[in-house]
């Protein structure tokens, strides 16, 4: 008896010694990151129209104030998202997802994707490795693209990013819409049969069993993993962070709002195809165009144009394309280009027509 409880007694010394600590912490830096979140604004208000004395309505006052209101909000955003996410993905595998998807009905198969795409983000050079290890173990073709069109595009940043900037009813509409493009493209390209333009190595890799893990990390193992990621992904992208802010603070700051009213507002039909058309040779995430957005918007841009732009650069970028083209040929990354920027420009149109 004594043999059998001891394995019980071990895990819970380390629940006691080191899971519980860890715990604590993660639970007084969340105490600390909401604090510093609600403050962000009356902060920057103090400094930059009390101490720097920036008049309210100025171009240097506004543009400060939204490079130094937006790094900090967009920081504590970023590298919260990237922090629960990091935690949840300890418990979830490119693998597992592979098996979830493998054997399922049309129907139950494409939501599914659709959904474990959104719960599962990963990025561009990520793309390749999911592509074969998905087609390789049998998952049919149209989810396979369900899931790589959905990770990037109604990701966890976008969501939250646009919720703080637009509100949450702007955001359940950007992931609904985000989810039926994902879904549409993945039927579409599924039903089209295009399995023979996928490049034939790809059929021809073959995918190990999944080994049981010997291992289940704790939760101060997680902790410890994801804190890493934060620091790992923040310290790769805050220079093009700043440097969307930056020019998000100066459209904000210093462009003339009738001239992006007049060529790119609700009522000009090309707007939306050209906000499209801008955004897929641009590489960079929700958290970089987030400010983008914001600041057209403010300019009058309409909000559709807005979110078209943002979701062609993160859906479409063409650093994405490049190493797709590994696994595609021409004809189907031409194909899923044309889809999914169908979808997009439906969606830019159907924000502007009802928001």
């Amino acid at each position: 008896m004594s043999d059998t409880a001891s394995p019980t007694l071990e895990r819970r010394d380390r629940w006691h010694s080191g899971d519980r600590i860890a715990w604590l912490v993660v639970a007084a830096v969340a105490v600390g990151w909401v604090a510093v979140y609600v403050l962000n604004r009356p902060f920057w208000d103090w400094v930059v129209h009390d101490v720097a004395g920036l008049d309210v309505g100025t171009h240097l006052g506004d543009g400060v104030h939204f490079f130094l209101y937006d790094t900090v909000k967009i920081g504590l955003l970023l590298s919260g998202i990237i922090f629960a996410v990091a935690v949840l993905r300890t418990f979830i595998s490119v693998e597992r997802t592979r098996d979830l998807l493998g054997g399922r009905g049309a129907l139950v198969g494409y939501a599914l994707a659709a959904i474990l795409g959104v719960a599962t983000p990963f990025c561009s050079c990520s793309a390749v490795p999911v592509f074969i290890g998905f087609v390789a173990a049998g998952v049919p073709l149209g989810m396979t693209m369900t899931f790589l069109i959905a990770s990037p595009l109604v990701n966890e940043v976008a969501v939250v990013l646009v919720a703080g900037s637009f509100g949450w009813d702007v955001a359940a509409l950007y992931v609904a819409t985000g989810l039926a493009i994902a879904i549409t493209a993945g039927v579409v390209i599924g039903r089209l049969g295009l399995e023979r333009w996928v490049e034939p190595f790809v059929y021809q890799t073959t995918v190990g069993e999944m080994q049981a893990a010997a291992h289940r990390p704790s939760w101060r193992e997680r902790f410890n993993l994801a804190r890493a990621e934060v620091a790992e992904i923040v310290g790769k992208i805050w220079p093009y962070l700043l440097v969307g802010i930056a020019i998000g603070a100066a459209i904000h700051g210093w462009a003339p709002e009738d001239f992006f009213a007049r060529y790119a507002g609700s009522d000009n039909p090309l707007a939306v195809p050209v906000a499209v058309i801008l955004g897929i040779p641009l590489y960079s995430n929700a958290a970089g165009t987030i400010p983008l957005v914001e600041a057209l918007h403010a300019k009058g841009v309409a909000l559709g144009t807005s979110l078209a732009f943002m979701m062609s650069v993160v859906a479409l970028s063409l650093p994405e394309m490049v190493l797709l083209r590994r696994v595609l040929r021409p004809r189907l990354l031409a194909t899923f280009v044309g889809v999914v920027g169908s979808g997009i420009l439906v969606v830019g149109f159907l924000f502007n027509a009802v928001l």
